[in-house]
């Protein structure tokens, strides 16, 4: 059984027991988060919501805060000695899914 849930402006299709990252979520690490669901298949076939599934939640298991990889931002204008250089590092929470109910 799969579901898609949205989170953070994005979707994903996610099983028990998956890992995903996605955007950082201000929940400490151990707690249980519950997503809402908009498409959920399985040997049964396939359910949509309008937008989203009433009845079905998806829950999961913070495991950690991370950082991203690091992405250099150059800007830069010939002839003119202009030359900014900005780094950025985006933050994730790292979530196990534990359940499709």
């Amino acid at each position: 059984m799969y579901a898609v849930i949205a989170t953070g402006g994005k979707q994903y299709k996610v099983q028990v027991g998956d890992i995903i990252y996605i955007e950082k979520l201000e929940e400490p690490v151990g707690a249980t988060v519950t997503f809402d669901v908009l498409l959920v298949g399985g040997e049964d076939g396939v359910r949509a919501g309008t937008p989203l599934l009433e009845g079905v939640k998806v829950e999961g298991a913070v495991a950690a805060q991370v950082k991203g990889e690091k992405i250099i931002v150059f800007k830069y204008k010939s002839k003119k000695n202009y030359r900014r250089k900005s780094g950025h590092r985006q933050r994730y929470t790292k979530v196990e899914i534990t359940s499709i109910a």
